[in-house]
């Protein structure tokens, strides 16, 4: 964190214009990271808000019935048995995937100030506040307590396990948004006169906090749902897609009163949580085409829409949980991670680390010190290294999810490739700014 935003903010430039000013050979490093993220991460992430958005209209009446997950496999999502088999289109999935994509057209087309700013600005006070009460209510649930202990109570042998590991490193580069070019473009935006150390440790433990906070609602809800069911708490979920559409929706609908209000309030949440990111990724990339073609802006963000939305749609057929399950697993464990090592082997190795430490020491209350640097060029990327490769190594031993290894190769894998690919082409264009050709 402290890294990315300390490179955005002496460079004042995109995650490419940045890499770009340190070494215009490592340009390409840049476009991939916003590329796989815009052109991968984003496209089914809208397809997940997407699914919010028509659960908070089911919500209204409970449309799920007794059985979330027939309902969420079959009658919703029409779910096919293979990758290969893409099925039909789910119209009404198509239409709250087009809201979504029109909602941050609207909001990053307004630019940073009029439209990113004053969306955050209304988002992040009402994400904190339905969090809050939605989290309340669910400590008071009979079976709540018993929730609260499963999710608090450790279970230090899992931490043998590599993928508990790297679930962790990718959920956290997720969830604040490292090696997405995310933070570089948005630090670009920072005042002179900025408090990097401060505000990075500030931003990672406000995260962490609040992730541990809506941890504390959630197990309250399974604690309430295997009391009431008379199921041990570990039998009640079995993973995150089925705990939002389907365990959720169940205790929603066991709830003795306001079940209607408890589901709008949970998935308007979801909504809005999923709106704040996605409107970051675009900017990011909107910032990283501006900087080097100088684009107009409005432009850019309407191509990125439409295409968005049309890329979008493969992910909406009958195959399309199969396709996020298998591209948000390499995106997100291998393309994130692998990102992550390169940005520090280009800034701890090619670039004088020393004089982005004194940099964000000359402008910070709180100084780094010189392990910082360490950590930078050798702790992070060899731990993050050793990760990707035990991971990959168990992945193609025992192919990931069941799936054929000729899926996981052309869906998972080349995704990855051909980003990558188009990185490069991208980074052998000239720039306008001739400092940076």
């Amino acid at each position: 964190m402290i890294l990315e935003i300390g490179i955005g903010h002496k460079e004042r430039g995109s995650a490419p214009a940045s890499f770009a000013a340190v070494n215009r050979k490592w340009e390409w490093l840049g476009w991939w990271q916003i590329i796989f993220v815009m052109f991968g991460i984003v496209l089914y992430y809208t397809v997940i808000i997407s699914w919010c958005f028509n659960y908070l209209i089911f919500s209204f009446n409970l449309s799920w019935g007794n059985d979330p997950n027939t309902f969420f496999l079959q009658n919703f999502l029409h779910l096919s048995n293979s990758p290969t088999h893409i099925g039909s289109i789910r119209t009404e999935i198509l239409f709250s995937l087009g809201l979504i994509w029109l909602i941050n057209w609207i909001i990053v087309f307004r630019g940073v100030e009029k439209g990113l700013e004053k969306a955050n600005k209304f988002f992040m006070p009402l994400l904190f506040l339905l969090t809050s009460i939605i989290t309340i209510w669910s400590l008071f649930l009979p079976g709540a307590k018993e929730g609260i202990i499963t999710y608090l109570k450790p279970d230090l042998s899992k931490l043998a396990d590599i993928r508990v590991w790297m679930d962790g490193f990718s959920q956290i580069f997720f969830t604040l948004s490292l090696g997405f070019g995310i933070i570089i473009a948005y630090a670009s935006y920072l005042p002179r006169k900025t408090e990097i150390v401060k505000d990075a440790i500030t931003i990672s433990l406000v995260n962490c906090f609040f992730s541990l906070i809506v941890g504390l609602g959630i197990f309250s809800v399974l604690g309430y749902m295997a009391k009431a069911t008379a199921t041990p708490i570990n039998q009640v979920v079995t993973e995150s897609i089925s705990l939002t559409f389907v365990a959720y929706p169940k205790a929603i609908s066991m709830l003795p009163a306001f079940s209607n209000f408890f589901g709008v309030l949970f998935f308007g949440i979801l909504v809005i949580a999923g709106l704040s990111s996605s409107i970051s990724i675009i900017e990011a990339f909107t910032s990283g085409m501006v900087d080097k073609f100088n684009y107009s802006r409005k432009a850019v963000v309407s191509f990125l829409c439409v295409g968005g939305f049309l890329g979008s749609i493969i992910f909406v057929t009958d195959a399309g949980l199969i396709w996020i399950d298998i591209v948000d697993h390499f995106l997100t464990q291998y393309g994130l991670v692998f990102a992550s090592i390169l940005e520090c082997f280009l800034l701890g190795w090619l670039f004088k680390i020393s004089s982005l430490r004194e940099h964000i020491n000359h402008i910070s209350s709180l100084r780094l010190p010189w392990t910082w640097e360490l950590s930078i060029k050798i702790i992070a990327p060899i731990v993050l290294l050793v990760l990707l490769i035990q991971a990959l190594i168990k992945d193609f031993s025992f192919a990931y999810g069941g799936y054929s290894l000729i899926s996981l190769i052309l869906i998972g894998r080349d995704w990855l490739i051909y980003t990558m690919f188009f990185a490069i082409i991208v980074s052998a264009k000239s720039w306008k700014d001739k400092r940076l050709d």
